[in-house]
């Protein structure tokens, strides 16, 4: 059982505002196939004209990294491959900017963690890992 959820961004080469049209709707479907491939559940989703957003929740076999190499790579790919006209822009092999953004999200606080962790404390050790 798991809860991994990760808020993603990621944004154009020099934010260039070639997600609209055609193009948009291509790259939702190719994340949203990429995504079914490695069991990630897209929860939320944003295509703006120049960056993506994403809220999904993963395995925890996938670190947000990997899940950004996956995303990022796949889709500029498919996408150049689909659209020769971006490389009038995109003279290079890349769409996407270097590095993400990404935030882990849940519902559960630092606080609520460690008001578990006290109510679980053995008797013999009370000093299970001391904080300095």
């Amino acid at each position: 059982m798991h809860d991994i959820k990760y808020h993603l961004v990621w944004i154009t080469k020099y934010r260039y505002n070639v997600l609209n049209g055609d193009i948009a709707t291509r790259i939702r479907t190719i994340i949203r196939e990429v995504c079914m491939s490695y069991d990630i559940k897209i929860l939320k989703g944003v295509v703006s004209k120049n960056h993506i957003h994403l809220l999904v929740s993963t395995p925890p076999t996938i670190a947000p990294s990997k899940l950004a190499q996956l995303l990022k790579g796949k889709s500029s790919f498919k996408i150049q491959q689909e659209f020769p006209e971006l490389k009038k822009r995109y003279w290079g092999q890349h769409i996407w900017a270097r590095g993400y953004f990404c935030a882990s999200a849940g519902n559960v606080t630092d606080e609520m963690i460690k008001e578990y962790l006290d109510k679980h404390k053995s008797k013999e050790n009370k000093d299970d890992f001391v904080v300095e």
